[in-house]
């Protein structure tokens, strides 16, 4: 089989009836949505499977929308057939790295929901309070979205926040100096796409939701992960239960660095990814990043057999 990595995906892959499918079929994901609605204390399972769509996108709501779907789906897999032993190490997009500590071991299944649910109220209150945005920089790499940024900036907040795959950088910032970015794009060799989210993510413009974040990261009960996990700010892996509270903080307020996370378990071995959670994003990413890549996708029920162990013949 190669050596697997699990990887799960972060804020935007939702879509409304994400994971109805799975509480059909599943138990282990019906409990999990259980336990997610009596932790949160507000009927999120209605919300991921019947909307409305625009309630779902919410920052505060969207997140622990994902995780909790992302969740379902690993449970799903291993009341299927799924071995956790099967993967050799795990990581996670911006809000996807906290299911893959999850999944890891290095953090139970309510404090991680908690930390989730509370990251995006805080986001989405950083948001509010500073009119910004993101914008994807499709054809575009690092140097040539630094290169903008600096164009852009005009004394305003603007920096790269999410390095991707190749030809897809997001750059997060003001709202002027994202509205200057579009508009001068073309003469850095990209094209520009303005992104529907609340604000600039990744940006400094978080560092109050990093600031309230950190508190209940300290309080949070962190344990040496049962796998190697990457960390979405070094593209390193995580060595204590303090490194993580540290990357975690740091992951708000700095760029993602997702294609090198990637490039990092490949040098390392891994030669097939199973992404699991809602929609395909990192498996059209990773494409990208090298083709020659095993990618399996697992973002329903009847997606799961595709990620089941080969039966040994022996």
């Amino acid at each position: 089989m190669g050596h697997a990595a699990v990887i799960f995906p972060g804020q935007g892959s939702q879509i409304v009836g994400m994971g109805a499918d799975l509480v059909q079929s599943s138990s282990r994901a019906l409990a999990i949505y259980k336990r997610a609605d009596d932790v949160l204390g507000f009927d999120l399972s209605a919300l991921c499977f019947e909307g409305p769509a625009e309630k779902l996108a919410q920052t505060d709501i969207q997140q622990p929308a994902i995780f909790v779907t992302s969740v379902a789906l690993w449970e799903a897999l291993l009341e299927a057939g799924g071995n956790p032993g099967q993967f050799e190490r795990t990581g996670g997009l911006s809000l996807g790295e906290y299911t893959a500590l999850y999944v890891a071991g290095a953090v139970g299944f309510e404090d991680a929901l908690k930390l989730v649910h509370r990251r995006g109220q805080l986001m989405q209150d950083a948001a509010l309070a500073s009119p910004s945005g993101m914008v994807s920089l499709i054809g575009g790499d690092e140097a040539s979205a630094t290169a903008l940024c600096d164009r852009a900036r005009e004394g305003e907040v603007l920096a790269p926040a999410n390095f991707n795959c190749p030809g897809q950088v997001v750059i997060s910032g003001s709202k002027g100096a994202c509205q200057r970015a579009v508009s001068v794009a073309s003469e850095f060799g990209c094209r520009a796409v303005a992104l529907p989210v609340a604000g600039a993510f990744h940006s400094p413009l978080m560092e109050s939701a990093a600031d309230g974040l950190w508190p209940v990261l300290e309080e949070t009960r962190f344990d040496e992960p049962s796998m190697p996990v990457i960390g979405n700010v070094d593209a390193d892996y995580h060595s204590s239960p303090d490194s993580i509270r540290q990357s975690l903080r740091r992951q708000v307020t700095q760029p993602v660095l997702w294609q090198r996370c990637i490039e990092g378990m490949i040098r390392d071995g891994a030669d097939r990814f199973v992404e699991v959670g809602p929609g395909r994003v990192l498996t059209g990413m990773m494409r990208k990043i090298d083709r020659g890549m095993t990618a399996i996708n697992v973002s329903t029920a009847d997606s799961i057999g595709a990620a089941l162990p080969i039966p040994s013949t022996e």
